[in-house]
C-alpha cells in the first residue's frame, strides 16, 4: 500500500515526494520566499538530518525551506468545476505554504497531516510553485516533540531531530463537490457499522452510495440523500448468528479480516462527482472487570515498544519497510506494538490493520508544563486522534508517557488537571477505546494501570505482580523509578494491570559499540537466555493482562532492541517468539479455520505462526477461509482464500 492515507483512496494522485530546492536558514533571517537563496536539493520526505535526504546535516535547524515547482499535465489541471488539493503528511513543526508566490496557509503541529485548496492560487501558465517555510525551535521544550534531542548529538533514551517535511506530499485534483473524511464505526452487539462522511459542497438532492465487501461478497449496497455536509448513516450487516459463524467476519490479530468499502457521490441527474475507497472492521475492544477484551472476550496483549526509527532515515520509512516491521513483530511472538513517542505514518497502521497487530496509539510528549504546552498538545491530540479512529488495529490511545510534559504532577493541580482533561478529551472523542491516564507511574486516571519496571532479576517481579495481594501492595508501596504509582485518590485495584515497559536486555554489536541497555547481555546466547527466564517469570504474573517489552530494536544509543537497528536478530527468532509466546499462549490466542472449528484450531495442530510470506505479484490472500491477511497461506490442508488487492 503505496498511498499516503490509506482509509481514503482515489486512484489518481500524483507523489511529490523527490527532489526539492532547499535551504537551510538556520538563523531564521527570511520571512519572503522571493528572497530565500535555495542553494541545495532535498529528497523529501526525509528530514535534513537524515542521510537519506542528501543533505545530512544534524545541526541546530531554526528554519528550513523547500520549493517545488509542479507542471499541470491533463490529469491535474481543474475545470472550472474541479478543485487541486495539496496534502502534507506532516512537518515539524509549524508550516506555512506559499503558491504562485501567494501566502496559503499556515499549520502548526510536526506530528498531524492538514491539506489546502490551491485551485484559487492557480494562474494560468500551467505549472504550480509550492514554497515552504518549516519553523522548528530545537530548544522549545514546551511543544510536541516526543524523543526529538535538545541537545546537539543523541544522548541516553533522545534521538536525534526531524525537522521539516517528513511525510509525503501529494496532489489530487478532485471534483467541487467531493468526499472529504470518512469515518467507520463499528457496532459489533447491533452487527451494524457506522458512517460519518464529510461532504464538501454539497449539490442539491445528491447522493452518497455506499459498498461495503467482505472477500467477493457484496454485505451493503446502499444510496443515502445528502442534504447537509455530514452525512451519518447505519448500515445493518447480514447477521450469521452463532459465534462460530461470526468469526470468520471479525478482526483480530489471529485473523485480521477487513470489509472494503467503496464510496461514491452523485448528483440529482446521476452524474458522478466522486469515488474514495476505504475499509472498516468488525471487532470490540474494552474492560471486562480486570482484563482486556477483545471481541467481548479476554484477551492478553503480548505487546513490544516500537520506537519507528530508521538508522538512515530517521522516523520516516518505505511503505515495504513498515509491512517488514510488522512481519517481524508478529514472528517475533507479540501480538501488540505500542508506537513509542511518535504518530507513526498510516501505512504502518495500514499494515497492522491488514497483517493484524494490535497498536496502542501514544502522543509525542512536550518536555515543559505550561499554557502552550496545553493548548499545543491538546490540539495536535485531538487531530492524531481523528487521524486514527478509524484504524481497527488500534485498541487503545496513550496521550501521557511518564508525566512528560508534567514534571511536577505530584505536586501541581494543574498539571493533574490537564492529564485528566487529556484522559477525558479522549474518551469524548472515542468512546469505543480504553485510554491511558498517564503510563508508568503517577497516575491520577485511566481505565487500564500500567506500570514501567525494568528490575533485572525477573523473581522481583514475580513478587511485585505474581497475585492481586502483590500487586495491590506494590501499588500502594513500590515505587519503580522512584515514582509512586499512583496518585490523587486513584487507586488501579480492579482495573485491568500491563506491565508496560519492562526488560531492555542490551547486547552490543561489537567491543567498541557505543551505548546502554537496563541491563546488559554478553551476546546474542545470553540474551536469549535472559530473555526466556524474564518472559517466563512474566507469564507467571496472573494478575497481568499483558506487557510491553522494552524494545523492538536499537535505536541509537539504546541498544537494548531484540533486533539491531538494521533488523538483524540478536538471538534466533523462533526461540524469541516460543518465550514471547509462553505456555499459555494457545489457550489466550484464538484462530478461525475453514471448517468453523475456531478455539485455538491451528495451536492444536501445531502450526508455525505467522508462516513463511507467499507472495503472489501484488495479490494477497484473505483469510476468514483458511488464509492469512500477511499474503500467506494457511496449513497445508487448509483452501486457499480469496485474491484481493493490498498493495
Amino acid at each position: 500500500m503505496d498511498h499516503p492515507r490509506p482509509q481514503l483512496r482515489r486512484t489518481d494522485w500524483l507523489n511529490l515526494d523527490g527532489a526539492w530546492d532547499a535551504m537551510l536558514d538556520d538563523e531564521a533571517r527570511y520571512n519572503d520566499p522571493a528572497e530565500v537563496p535555495f542553494d541545495r536539493t532535498i529528497t523529501v520526505p526525509y528530514p535534513p538530518e537524515a542521510k537519506a535526504s542528501g543533505v545530512h546535516d544534524t545541526g541546530y535547524r531554526r528554519r528550513v525551506w523547500y520549493r517545488r515547482v509542479v507542471g499541470l499535465d491533463d490529469t491535474l489541471a481543474p475545470s472550472p468545476d474541479e478543485r487541486l488539493m495539496l496534502h502534507f503528511g506532516a512537518v515539524n513543526y509549524r508550516a506555512r505554504v506559499w503558491i504562485n508566490g501567494r501566502f496559503a496557509l499556515q499549520h502548526k503541529g510536526g506530528h498531524t497531516p492538514f491539506s489546502l485548496d490551491i485551485t484559487r492560487y492557480l494562474d494560468g501558465s500551467g505549472a504550480v510553485e509550492i514554497v515552504l517555510q518549516a519553523e522548528d525551535d530545537p530548544h522549545d521544550m514546551h511543544k510536541a516533540r516526543g524523543k526529538m534531542d535538545w541537545q546537539l548529538e543523541p544522548h541516553s533514551i533522545w534521538y536525534p531531530r526531524t525537522t521539516g517535511i517528513w511525510r509525503t506530499v501529494w496532489m489530487e485534483k478532485v471534483a467541487r463537490a467531493h468526499i472529504a473524511r470518512l469515518r467507520w464505526t463499528a457496532d459489533v452487539a447491533s452487527w451494524q457499522i457506522r458512517l460519518d462522511a464529510d461532504v464538501s459542497h454539497v449539490p442539491r438532492n445528491c447522493t452518497v452510495n455506499v459498498v461495503l465487501r467482505l472477500g467477493d461478497r457484496t454485505l451493503v449496497s446502499d444510496r443515502c440523500l445528502v442534504t447537509e455536509p455530514r452525512l451519518s448513516r447505519i448500515f445493518q450487516l447480514p447477521d450469521p448468528g452463532i459465534d462460530d459463524a461470526r468469526a470468520h467476519w471479525m478482526w483480530s490479530p489471529e485473523s485480521p479480516q477487513l470489509i472494503d468499502a467503496e464510496v461514491s457521490l452523485h448528483g440529482a441527474d446521476g452524474v458522478h462527482y466522486d469515488t474514495v475507497f476505504s475499509y472498516t472492521a468488525l471487532r470490540t475492544v474494552g474492560v471486562q472487570d480486570d482484563r482486556f477484551v477483545l471481541n467481548s472476550r479476554p484477551y492478553y496483549l503480548r505487546m513490544v515498544l516500537d520506537q519507528g526509527y530508521w538508522p538512515d532515515s530517521l522516523m520516516v520509512a518505505t511503505s515495504d519497510q513498515l509491512k517488514e516491521d510488522v512481519l517481524l513483530i508478529k514472528r517475533l511472538g507479540f501480538n501488540g506494538a505500542r508506537k513509542h513517542q511518535k504518530s507513526e505514518d498510516p501505512r504502518w497502521l495500514y499494515w497492522c490493520d491488514v497483517l493484524g497487530l494490535c497498536v496502542w496509539a501514544e502522543m509525542p510528549s512536550a518536555y515543559g508544563f505550561s499554557s502552550e504546552t496545553v493548548h499545543g498538545v491538546m490540539e495536535e491530540w485531538k487531530e492524531l486522534v481523528e487521524r486514527d479512529i478509524s484504524h481497527p488495529c488500534v485498541v487503545a490511545w496513550v496521550p501521557t508517557n511518564e508525566s512528560w510534559g508534567v514534571p511536577e504532577l505530584m505536586y501541581d493541580r494543574r498539571q493533574v488537571d490537564f492529564v485528566k482533561a487529556l484522559y477525558h478529551m479522549t474518551r469524548a472523542l472515542d468512546g469505543s477505546r480504553p485510554v491511558v491516564g498517564n503510563d508508568g507511574w503517577e497516575m491520577p486516571c485511566g481505565d487500564f494501570v500500567n506500570i514501567h519496571d525494568y528490575h533485572a532479576d525477573p523473581e522481583v517481579l514475580v513478587e511485585r505482580y505474581g497475585t492481586r495481594e502483590k500487586v495491590a501492595y506494590s501499588l500502594e508501596h513500590v515505587q519503580p523509578a522512584r515514582r509512586r504509582l499512583v496518585i490523587d485518590g486513584f487507586t488501579g485495584l480492579g482495573q485491568p494491570l500491563f506491565l508496560s515497559e519492562f526488560g531492555g536486555i542490551a547486547c552490543m554489536e561489537g567491543p567498541n559499540t557505543k551505548g546502554w541497555g537496563y541491563s546488559v547481555a554478553k551476546d546474542g546466547e545470553e540474551l536469549l537466555a535472559r530473555y526466556e527466564k524474564l518472559m517466563a517469570a512474566i507469564h507467571r504474573c496472573l494478575p497481568l493482562s499483558g506487557f510491553c517489552y522494552t524494545q523492538l530494536t536499537d535505536t541509537f544509543l539504546e541498544k537494548n532492541g531484540l533486533l539491531t537497528e538494521n533488523r538483524v536478530p540478536k538471538a534466533p527468532i523462533e526461540a524469541l517468539a516460543a518465550a514471547t509466546r509462553g505456555p499459555e499462549a494457545q489457550y489466550h490466542d484464538w484462530y478461525v479455520d475453514p471448517f468453523g472449528h475456531s478455539a485455538n484450531w491451528r495451536a492444536r495442530r501445531g502450526a508455525v505462526w505467522p508462516p513463511a510470506v507467499v507472495h503472489t505479484g501484488s495479490l494477497a490472500v484473505v483469510p476468514g477461509r483458511g488464509a492469512a491477511r500477511d499474503g500467506s497461506a494457511g496449513p497445508e490442508d487448509t483452501p486457499g482464500g480469496t485474491p484481493r488487492k493490498v498493495a
